[in-house]
C-alpha cells in the first residue's frame, strides 16, 4: 500500500468516526439534553379554564401561537381524576408527572403545566408535565 492509499483509508476512517459521534451525540441531546423543567420556568399566562378555551375554540391557530409549547397556570374545578390525569372543569387535561393523592375531585386548583395542544374532537385543551401552581 503506498501513501496515497494510506492517507484516503485514515481520511475515511476519520470521517465515519465522526458522522458516529455525531449521530450518538445528537440522539442523547433528543433525549436528554432537550428536557425542560416547566416548574422552574416563569409562567407565561395565567387563566381560567373558560378563558383558555375560549381562545382556541374562536382561533386555534392563533391561540397555538400563544401558549403553545409555554409554561402556563390555569384554575378551575377538578371534575375527573385518573392517576397521572386530572381534568379540570372538563376541558383542560393535565398530565401531572407524579400522581397526587391528595387531590380530591370538587376541589378548585391551580395548575402549572405546558400546553401541549387544543383537541377540537373532544373540545378540550391538553397540557403535560403539570403540578399543583402555589
Amino acid at each position: 500500500m503506498n501513501k496515497k492509499q494510506k492517507k484516503i483509508i485514515v481520511l475515511i476512517f476519520l470521517l465515519l468516526l465522526l458522522l458516529t459521534v455525531g449521530f450518538f451525540s445528537a440522539r442523547y441531546y433528543a433525549y436528554h439534553g432537550g428536557k425542560r423543567d416547566v416548574q422552574t420556568e416563569q409562567t407565561a399566562f395565567t387563566l381560567k379554564t373558560k378563558d383558555i378555551l375560549a381562545e382556541f375554540t374562536t382561533n386555534e391557530a392563533a391561540a397555538n401561537k400563544k401558549y403553545l409549547e409555554k409554561p402556563v397556570a390555569i384554575s378551575g374545578v377538578i371534575t375527573s381524576i385518573n392517576d397521572k390525569e386530572v381534568i379540570i372543569d372538563e376541558v383542560v387535561v393535565c398530565g401531572f408527572t407524579n400522581a397526587d393523592a391528595t387531590l380530591k375531585k370538587g376541589q378548585t386548583i391551580s395548575v402549572k403545566g405546558r400546553v401541549i395542544g387544543y383537541d377540537d374532537l373532544m373540545g378540550g385543551v391538553n397540557m403535560d408535565q403539570c403540578s399543583i401552581n402555589k
